[in-house]
């Protein structure tokens, strides 16, 4: 079995944090999501799970962060830098907020974050490797 990854995160509004996931791209599986939870797809291979308060809470006992905080920042490949504005763009227009750290731009890579409505923080990236230096 190839290895998949589950990124578990508290919310506070599941439905709302559903939309905006959903306004950048990822789809809901209903087989993994109820009134607590909601599994959303990123890829075959990865998934959010977006968990109620209550439900994060019988997951661990560690408090739940503010929303001011950063414990991590993902990172979503993008295929251009159209795409990494794009997902940044949808962010910001559905209850999450552009741009919480600069913008890196280093020619051969874009780097730009935002924070879903809940404070997690992400960052879309789009990296060309033949201008890198490395394979396609």
């Amino acid at each position: 079995m190839s290895k998949m990854l589950f990124v578990n995160l508290p919310v506070v509004d599941l439905a709302r944090s559903t939309t905006f996931y959903e306004a950048l791209g990822l789809s809901r599986n209903p087989q993994f999501s109820d009134e607590t939870a909601a599994c959303m797809v990123l890829s075959e291979a990865i998934f959010v799970m977006l968990l109620t308060h209550d439900k994060w809470r019988t997951f661990t006992d560690r408090p739940i962060p503010p929303a001011t905080s950063s414990e991590v920042m993902l990172a979503v490949s993008c295929d251009s830098r159209e795409a990494v504005a794009a997902m940044v763009d949808a962010a910001a227009a559905h209850g999450g907020t552009a741009d919480v750290n600069p913008a890196q731009d280093y020619g051969f890579m874009l780097n730009r974050t935002f924070t879903d409505p809940d404070g997690h923080v992400w960052e879309a990236v789009f990296m060309d490797m033949a201008a890198a230096g490395g394979a396609a």
